[in-house]
């Protein structure tokens, strides 16, 4: 059986992993954890996420690998997440991680890591999302050079980072699919930019607004036509199921860094 150590388990994200591992098969909660000092540190996690068991507590995340845990799982922020990561290694325990918001730095510390536990890192654990980067590349790599390549993202009114992570694989898959440097051809602000657009670059757009869960279109236009890529998604729990299926899939991996593509077989 696996049995999944959450980080963050009282945030949004976290709740929805809970709500996921207890619908999965042969799957168990063994630590839902928080912050060290948190006011909800001993409460039942049934308090928060009605279909947990009465028997789950919130615990320290620092005691985490003290459980029978046999895979770890993260969503929570940058800060939160590297120091998670030690806790995986230090124990040599896998990791799935969703964090995004991530540095080129937290990047090459994910490579590392990767070196001493098997780690599944995806900006998004939709399934749909993961066929849509692989529609995007095809869409990419057949249409015309002069086909204009914008991209538009929506998320809730408390999302952080912007770009959210989904937009910038999107853009990444479509930059990879072209041939391009993505940090070369992305293009984040257009206020000071006074000529007609490229079609040598890839345009972001970003909306945050109440409750959204997640939006992402892809825009590949020119005259007379476009094909418009979306993915929508109306509940956290289709990321949280995707994020316990890698879980499942990764306990017996060998030490590396695999993504959503890896766990659906789609490389």
């Amino acid at each position: 059986m696996d049995k999944i150590g959450i980080f963050g388990a009282n945030g949004r994200m976290g709740l929805a992993l809970v709500e996921a591992c207890t619908q999965a098969n042969d799957t168990d909660i063994a630590a839902a954890a928080v912050r060290s000092g948190s006011e909800l540190l001993g409460a039942s996690v049934k308090s928060k996420q009605p279909c947990a068991s009465e028997k789950l507590l919130f615990t320290d995340e620092d005691l985490v690998t003290h459980t029978d845990a046999n895979v770890l799982i993260d969503f929570t922020l940058p800060e939160g997440m590297k120091r998670h990561l030690q806790l995986a290694i230090a124990n040599k325990l896998p990791m799935v991680i969703g964090t995004t918001g991530l540095t080129p730095e937290d990047m090459a510390l994910l490579k590392d890591a990767a070196q001493h536990i098997p780690i599944v890192f995806a900006r998004n654990f939709s399934v749909g999302v993961t066929l849509l980067l692989d529609l995007v590349q095809t869409a990419a790599a057949k249409l015309a050079d002069e086909m204009d390549i914008e991209i538009f993202e929506a998320h809730h009114r408390n999302k952080i980072d912007a770009p959210s992570g989904t937009a910038l694989a999107i853009g990444e898959a479509i930059a990879e699919a072209k041939g391009w440097d993505h940090e070369q051809v992305a293009r984040y602000d257009r206020t000071a930019i006074e000529q007609a657009k490229s079609q040598n670059e890839i345009g972001y757009s970003v909306l945050r607004a109440g409750d959204i869960v997640g939006e992402h279109t892809a825009y590949f236009a020119t005259m007379g036509e476009r094909l418009e890529l979306t993915h929508k998604a109306t509940s956290r729990l289709t990321f949280a199921s995707g994020a316990v299926r890698a879980a499942k899939w990764l306990r017996n991996k060998p030490n590396g860094l695999y993504d959503m593509q890896d766990v659906l077989g789609l490389k």
